[in-house]
């Protein structure tokens, strides 16, 4: 039976989407160093070479600075999440974004110097390493400091896939998660998704109820205002909304590495 003649189009675009998509790397330090370097000498102020013509300019053209610009955009993005946030309508000579380059520059070149003079050197968490169900919808967002934001936008994401996988839109989060990793037997138009195989063990059990409380937990605790209270203290919003971005993550490998069961299989 094909999975997809029971979708709707939408779902079934989602599901070509997600094999289309390709695995986030690590950012590469080195490169991006030099880029950001390439960036703040060609966005020098220099004199002119004419005797005649007093005054300063950029030492490169608008062209070449706008080009290295938008390099530059996208590494910030991935080293001061939420720098966006405070920038001006206008950046004249590119100022501002020389500053935030600078400011990446620092973070990059001294953060192993930094992560063990200011902590305890514990291993760092790359948000764009994540499952893409709970990262990519929402990347936009957490680049701007939206980060709740980006958080719903991994648990919209993740529901609608596992409606996708299972070809089911009348049930959706809680519901839908106690549905599909219950260990009952499948039933007509109601898959389950299988985390192993049935022995009649109980590890079998074990994982499938795990699996639904976890869900459960994520739509019901996260989605609930009063959770929403993070302290500055323990990394503030960003931090918070890391941690669950990272729950988000775990559910999502879960369902994707799932094995669907059907009636008669």
């Amino acid at each position: 039976m094909l999975m997809r003649d029971m979708l709707p189009v939408r779902l079934f675009e989602l599901s070509v989407e997600r094999c289309k998509m390709t695995p986030m790397t690590k950012l590469d330090a080195a490169w991006a160093i030099h880029e950001l370097k390439q960036f703040i000498h060609a966005t020098d102020q220099v004199a002119y070479e004419s005797t005649v013509v007093f005054g300063v300019h950029m030492r490169a053209s608008e062209t070449e600075a706008s080009q290295r610009a938008h390099v530059v955009e996208q590494i910030l993005d991935r080293v001061i999440p939420g720098w966006r946030a405070a920038r001006p309508g206008t950046d004249e000579d590119f100022t501002w974004l020389r500053d935030q380059a600078s400011r990446g520059l620092a973070a990059l070149e001294r953060q192993a110097e930094l992560a063990e003079k200011l902590g305890d050197n514990a291993p760092d968490m790359d948000a764009s390493n994540l499952h893409p169900w709970a990262w990519e919808n929402g990347r936009s967002y957490w680049n701007t400091g939206h980060f709740h934001q980006a958080v719903m936008q991994a648990a919209i994401r993740i529901n609608a896939e596992t409606q996708a996988k299972l070809g089911r839109m009348d049930v959706s989060e809680t519901a839908l998660f106690n549905e599909a990793f219950t260990t009952d037997a499948p039933k007509e138009n109601k898959p389950r998704l299988r985390l192993a195989e049935d022995d009649g063990g109980d590890t079998f059990r074990n994982l499938h109820r795990g699996a639904r409380a976890f869900a459960e937990g994520l739509y019901a605790g996260i989605r609930n205002p009063g959770m929403h209270r993070p302290h500055e203290q323990d990394g503030g919003a960003e931090q918070l909304a890391l941690e669950q971005l990272a729950a988000f993550s775990l559910l999502a490998r879960w369902v994707d590495e799932a094995v669907v069961e059907t009636v008669g299989q």
